[in-house]
């Protein structure tokens, strides 16, 4: 805010001048201000970004040069600093060679399912996080009981308690975990607890992290808020995972917060998923954690010691496969994206989709449509209540161009649908923190669970279907009459979504 009133205050200050005292000098401060914004609109057009991420600042510098020089500057570049670059670099190669590969397992997936394989052989070789075998997965519809079901796991620790969330409200669903982590410290077990300061600060403020520490719980921070030129702001920590002892794991679409679980009910009621893991399929939850916890500030030599955590034994009642992984901002890869593409464009039957905000790029919009028009039965369920008026303007201005393309558009009327869900063919589901919008695509730190041919994934469809019972279908509506047409401000909106 501080840089936008800067800015704005100088565009001001400069046509005011331009009319005023810096008449006889207008006609060349002019023309350099137009080359100067022509030169970086150049540079814009040539980047190896999304085009959506560059066709709004184009306009922007284009219409008010000094304005949109300045916040593409300080805003637009996103650039991270070097140290941040190194510091994970750094962490990953260290991290990321711990865990255990198997090239016959990833043979064996493609060879049962290529399209499967071939997913499972991206997410190893460019994000690096391999398939696992041995590893059970549930699914939970009902965050009540994944609350529930982690409290009991968060009983049983032995040896280290790691929990990294975007939100915790320090009341009643957090106070029942507290409670326990007290214990568990006094017991001798390690327990960290990491949240990203911004997700948070509705929530919390510098108080909760202090109480945590003086009860003997380790806790940080992530990426603290404060006005400035942070160009490292804008990227969050929106994972959600929660490890006990490496033999179990959590994450999914909700926070600590009380109405994550309905005990409180500002956007009436609220739906989400979650997933539990077991066997050697926990070590790469452990590894996502830890990514964050060392890059967040200059750790302790002591916090570099990373294999005693890698601990998971392998759940022999296990089937099919599991794949935990993780997407960051600070790599030129949009792993989150690349998987929802990839499972649209190897479906054959059905692909069903929650999410609580439809905000996509022309790419994800291309491969929805293409699914849908070569016969695939592609459903998507949105909020029927928003929590941003602004960003649900937005969602349902997508409507119209999928529902035309054959896609069905289902809004869930009881209340704000956060769950995060790709669920195809029987055989395939990704549940975890990955919204379809661009903060999640592009600017967050997120982490989800890729699974398949296992009952979890006829579980994730059956919420789905037992969801939809409780939604309006609204494709009709969006498809054709005034629904379908895009009003002025959405148009406008849909410009700088990316910045949403």
């Amino acid at each position: 805010m501080i840089a936008v009133l800067i800015a704005i205050s100088f565009e001001i200050f400069l046509i005011t001048n331009l009319f005023t005292r810096l008449n006889a000098h207008a006609e060349w401060i002019n023309v350099m201000t137009r080359v100067l914004a022509v030169i970086l609109v150049i540079l814009i057009y040539n980047e190896n970004r999304n085009a959506a991420f560059k066709t709004p600042w184009i306009i922007l510098i284009m219409a008010v040069p000094i304005f949109g020089i300045i916040m593409y500057l300080l805003v637009g570049l996103n650039a991270h600093t070097y140290e941040m670059k190194k510091r994970y670099r750094d962490i990953d190669d260290r991290l990321m060679p711990m865990l255990e590969r198997d090239d016959d397992l990833t043979q064996s997936i493609k060879d049962r399912d290529a399209g499967a394989g071939a997913i499972c052989a991206y997410l190893e070789n460019q994000a690096h996080f391999p398939p696992y075998k041995d590893s059970g997965v549930t699914y939970y519809g009902d965050t009540c009981d994944a609350l529930e079901a982690m409290i009991s796991d968060l009983k049983t620790a032995e040896h280290f308690i790691f929990m990294e969330y975007f939100a915790i409200d320090d009341k009643e669903a957090w106070h029942r975990i507290e409670e326990i982590l007290v214990e568990k410290v006094k017991a001798g077990v390690e327990v960290r607890v990491f949240y990203d300061d911004l997700g948070s600060i509705g929530f919390i403020n510098t108080a909760f992290s202090k109480k945590l520490n003086s009860l003997g719980i380790k806790c940080r921070v992530f990426n603290p808020f404060f006005p400035g030129l942070n160009r490292f702001l804008n990227n969050r920590d929106h994972r959600k995972v929660t490890v006990v002892d490496g033999r179990v794991a959590y994450t999914g679409g909700y926070n600590l917060a009380d109405e994550y679980f309905n005990i409180e009910r500002p956007y009436r009621a609220w739906k989400d998923s979650g997933i539990r893991i077991t066997g050697p399929a926990v070590d790469s939850m452990t590894i996502i954690f830890l990514e964050n916890w060392n890059a967040t500030k200059k750790h302790f030599e002591k916090d570099k010691v990373y294999d005693r955590f890698l601990v998971a034994e392998k759940d022999e009642s296990a089937h099919g496969f599991v794949l935990p992984y993780a997407d960051s901002p600070m790599d030129e890869l949009q792993v989150g994206e690349d998987v929802y593409i990839s499972m649209l464009d190897k479906a054959d039957d059905y692909v069903y989709i929650m999410t609580p905000y439809l905000i996509i790029t022309d790419e994800l919009r291309t491969a929805i449509k293409l699914a849908a028009m070569r016969g695939v039965d592609v459903r998507i369920i949105t909020p029927g209540v928003p929590d941003k008026k602004m960003v649900y303007s937005i969602t349902r201005s997508f409507y119209h161009d999928l529902c035309i393309s054959g896609v069905r558009i289902y809004e869930w009327r009881p209340g704000f649908m956060h769950g995060k869900l790709m669920v195809s063919d029987d055989s395939l589901a990704v549940c975890g923190t990955i919204n379809l919008d661009y903060r999640s695509l592009y600017h967050h730190f997120e982490n989800a669970v890729f699974f398949g041919y296992c009952d979890a994934v006829i579980d994730a469809k059956h919420d789905f279907e037992r969801t939809m019972e409780e939604c309006e279908e609204v494709t009709v509506d969006y498809k054709v009459g005034r629904k379908g047409l895009l009003k002025l401000p959405q148009m406008f909106l849909r410009l700088f979504a990316e910045l949403l």
